[in-house]
């Protein structure tokens, strides 16, 4: 079989936006938004430069660890569309996802009236009289602008983007040299400490904190992207780290030029310390129109992707996209029509609050979301991303709570509270104690639950794990076989140890139990977390059968055999002679199980525990198989552990003839990176014995496939394997038969089936509904001109009208039949869906 590595495919178009166009702009344009220009002034004249820099700070540390997760995930998963919506939904399922998801797209189109709200406060400023109508007027002749460059498409808005830009750009920098001309230390100094009349602190956060709340927009924009896992953690990165300098520099900027009681009490103070008012003027509406376009971007995409995801049947109309880039022009109309209602309703300050929770909760619940799945230790969870550790996830989301609570605990409640109320409707929808506590059974009882959840659900490529069946013998290599199998389980999976007892009679009981307990005792022994296995029988023929096909406990299940080489006649495993030895590995290989045979022997493993964790090399021989797969993924997984997280994963690969090595290079590069783990490519001119010496003599550890032909032993250059042995280090012989995918998408395999069938079945049901209302139309137009053709005849009409009635009377009659005919043919079609749905597992009954 071929290499799994593929490239993503997706329905949806690829984007074209770049990283700064894509990401960067959207998000610092957000960022510095209306809260620099009229707002910071009054943080600082407020609590005094110290508390305004501590109030920056913890503000901008939720969006740095939140940024933390976006990156992570961004370099683990294609993010698609719907952004924060499709991450979460993706990680923590469709409830929380669907809640966030619908929570966050109408907090961004209610943000956008009031984005536009501002925009017109800071026109009528400019105007001789101004009155409520006249700003609301503004308001929403802004509204229509920005609609017109969304429909038009990102590419388009992306361009209107530059042009704030540099007029945001020009009004910082007249801010900044009229701030350095009037620069006062002696008045920095007074105006570090806080005023007489001090605002309590978390009402000033509250104040600040949504200018801190635009570092998404760009993961927003996913779905438009070119290279969303690239743009993503550098754009977000890039816009949060330059907004930090930009908020802290002009705080400072602001105690050094004016005293802390006029910016409490002067929200243009900017334009008295500029060099040149009118661009501050400037500034302000670009900053509050850039907001609002940056919303009138991401929200539509967020509605769109909840659309096609089919959570909510009423959304699915807003699924559409028009054009190459999918541009979701019905859900843009749905978002300017939220936001012209927003500035036609007034003064929403209740409404405000609970928005900007709604934005706290999401980014709470992504970082969740992130420290969910790394605390899940799936060998999937491999992102690139190499400065991410999951307890940042996790203060990252504790934060977001805390200051969503000490900002409004009223506004969080009830955001809280909307966002658990959709979750619920989704979910609707579908040292040695001296006493035994109830912690253990508290234990078992979640292993049930757990078990039975993950039985009911669709397997899926994603969530293959290691779960190995090491089968040994010989108590002096046993040990090695236990640190090997800890090693490549990578804290994912589960190792059983087997021992077989030859035997029958009463006797055996006994037997049994004293080689439990003797198992169990080796084990504690060497703090191995493997489970301990006994079996008797008393035909060894018949063992390893038994013990491949019962191991393990609903969708527990072995899938991976680890035996040592053989060495002499050493137990059931290799009793009698190798072909025995292979006659079992064959066997334990026909019932699924994936093959690994280790071949380590004292000296070897003595000088391996010589080598430093960073000077460790392993060698995976690549060959475009399953076998390869496997390999590359125990290998990754070896470098979980501390022993080996600072080693060298090298993909050897033969060159083939029709292939140049620089190409064959450059493809399994590729493949290295579609899979997301770090490892050096090298291609090998000559494939044989020599070669393979060669190359891996110096490695720490060798993952090789072999094959097993007529009992004997065979490596993929076609020399036999105990030729090579004596001349290599630790080897690891491989042979695999699962496939394991390494890079899966989450919408594959059963899952995307069932999606596909369940979607087939609904859209046939509405198509069939539609051509039954249509034959009901027709059969009553039949009727009609039945009666009317009846009454006619009765009254005695003249010939020529009655012939034109009776013409009138077979066209409906044969409108009728064809009306009919439609809504059976579809009723079949409908059948047939329901049936395959069915066939997969699912109750038609219970969707929607």
């Amino acid at each position: 079989m071929g290499t799994q590595h593929k490239k993503a495919t997706s329905d949806e178009t690829q984007g074209k936006l770049g990283t700064f166009g894509g990401v960067f702009t959207p998000s610092i344009l957000t960022i510095l938004g209306i809260i620099l220009f009229l707002r910071l002034g009054y943080v600082v004249g407020s609590v005094g430069l110290l508390q305004a820099l501590v109030i920056i700070a913890l503000a901008n540390a939720i969006s740095l660890l939140t940024t933390f997760s976006v990156t992570a995930v961004a370099t683990n998963l294609r993010v698609k569309a719907g952004g924060v919506y499709y991450v979460i939904s993706r990680t923590l399922g469709l409830g929380f996802g669907g809640a966030i998801g619908l929570v966050l797209f109408l907090a961004q189109s209610i943000s956008i009236g009031f984005y536009c709200i501002g925009f017109a406060e800071a026109v009528a400023t400019l105007l001789p009289e101004k009155d409520l109508l006249m700003i609301q007027g503004i308001a929403a002749v802004a509204v229509l602008f920005i609609f017109v460059l969304a429909w038009l498409g990102a590419d388009w808005a992306t361009r209107f983007q530059y042009v704030i830009m540099a007029l945001i750009a020009a009004a910082l920098a007249a801010f900044t040299f009229g701030a350095l001309e009037r620069w006062d230390a002696g008045l920095l100094e007074r105006n570090w400490s806080s005023p007489a009349e001090v605002v309590p602190f978390w009402a000033v956060f509250a104040v600040f904190f949504p200018a801190v709340t635009g570092f998404t927009q760009g993961i927003s924009m996913s779905g438009d992207l070119s290279s969303p896992g690239r743009s993503i953690p550098r754009g977000t990165f890039a816009a949060v780290g330059l907004s930090m300098l930009v908020y802290f520099g002009c705080a400072v900027l602001f105690a050094a030029t004016l005293p802390n009681r006029l910016l409490a009490r002067d929200y243009e103070a900017m334009k008295i310390v500029s060099a040149f008012e009118p661009l501050i003027d400037a500034g302000v509406m670009a900053a509050t129109l850039s907001s609002a376009l940056a919303s009138f971007l991401g929200a539509p995409r967020i509605l769109q992707a909840l659309a096609r995801d089919r959570i909510f049947p009423a959304l699915l109309p807003f699924a559409h996209g028009s054009g190459p880039s999918q541009n979701p022009r019905r859900a843009i109309l749905l978002t300017g029509g939220i936001a012209l209602a927003v500035i036609a309703m007034g003064s929403l300050n209740l409404v405000a609050a609970v928005v900007s929770m709604f934005f706290l909760v999401s980014y709470g619940l992504l970082n969740y979301a992130t420290y969910y799945e790394a605390r899940a230790a799936s060998p999937s969870f491999r992102p690139s991303f190499r400065l991410y550790d999951r307890r940042l996830s996790l203060i990252g989301g504790l934060a977001c709570l805390g200051a969503a609570l000490a900002i409004n605990i009223a506004a969080g409640a009830v955001a809280l509270a909307v966002v658990f109320s959709i979750f619920q409707y989704l979910k609707y929808r579908a040292v040695p104690a001296r006493w035994a506590d109830s912690r253990r059974s508290y234990h078992l009882q979640q292993v049930r639950e757990h078990l039975l959840a993950a039985a009911n659900e669709p397997e899926h490529p994603r969530d293959w794990r290691p779960h190995f069946l090491v089968l040994s013998e010989d108590a002096r290599r046993r040990e090695r076989l236990l640190r090997f199998a800890e090693w490549i389980e990578g804290g994912a999976g589960l190792t059983t140890v087997a021992q077989v007892l030859e035997g029958q009679g009463p006797q055996m009981l006994q037997k049994r139990e004293e080689a439990v307990a003797a198992l169990t005792k080796e084990l504690r022994t060497y703090k191995s977390t493997a489970f301990p296995l006994v079996v008797s029988t008393a035909d060894l023929d018949e063992a390893i059968a038994a013990i491949v096909q019962s191991t393990g406990v609903g969708p527990v299940r072995i899938n991976t055999v680890v035996a040592n080489w053989l060495e002499g006649s050493v137990g059931f495993i290799g009793r009698a002679a190798s072909g025995q030895f292979s006659q079992n590995l064959r066997t334990a290989f026909r019932l699924g199980c994936n093959l690994l045979v280790l071949d380590a022997d004292a000296g070897e493993w003595d000088t391996l525990k010589n080598v430093p964790s960073a000077e460790r090399v392993i060698d995976v021989w690549w060959s475009d198989n399953p076998t390869a797969q496997l390999m590359l993924i125990l290998a990754y997984l070896m470098t979980r552990s501390e022993e080996w997280e600072n080693a060298t994963i090298r993909v050897l690969a033969s060159h083939r003839e029709e292939v140049d090595p620089a190409a064959r290079l450059e493809e399994i590069r590729a493949m290295l990176e579609d899979v997301r783990i770090d490892a050096e490519p090298v291609v090998v001119d000559e494939a044989d014995d020599e070669t393979l010496i060669e190359q891996s003599r110096s490695a720490s550890i060798v993952f090789l496939p072999f094959t097993i032909v007529g009992g004997r032993f065979y490596h993929p250059f076609g020399g036999e394997i105990p030729d090579i042995l004596p001349e290599l280090p630790i080897v690891v012989l491989s042979l695999a038969a699962q496939d394991v995918d390494l890079s899966a998408e989450p919408e594959e395999g059963e899952h995307g089936e069932i999606a596909s069938a369940l979607d087939r079945v609904e859209d046939t049901k509405r198509r069939l509904e539609k051509l039954e209302a249509e034959a009901r139309r027709t059969t009553q137009v039949e009727e009609e001109a039945s009666a009317k053709l009846s009454t006619m005849v009765q009254e005695g009409a003249e010939a020529e009208v009655l012939a034109q009635k009776r013409a009138e009377l077979d066209n409906a009659r044969e409108a009728a039949q064809r009306a009919a005919r439609r809504a059976a043919r579809a009723a079949v079609i409908k059948e047939r869906a329901e049936k395959r749905a069915a066939e997969l597992g699912t109750d038609v009954n219970n969707q929607g």
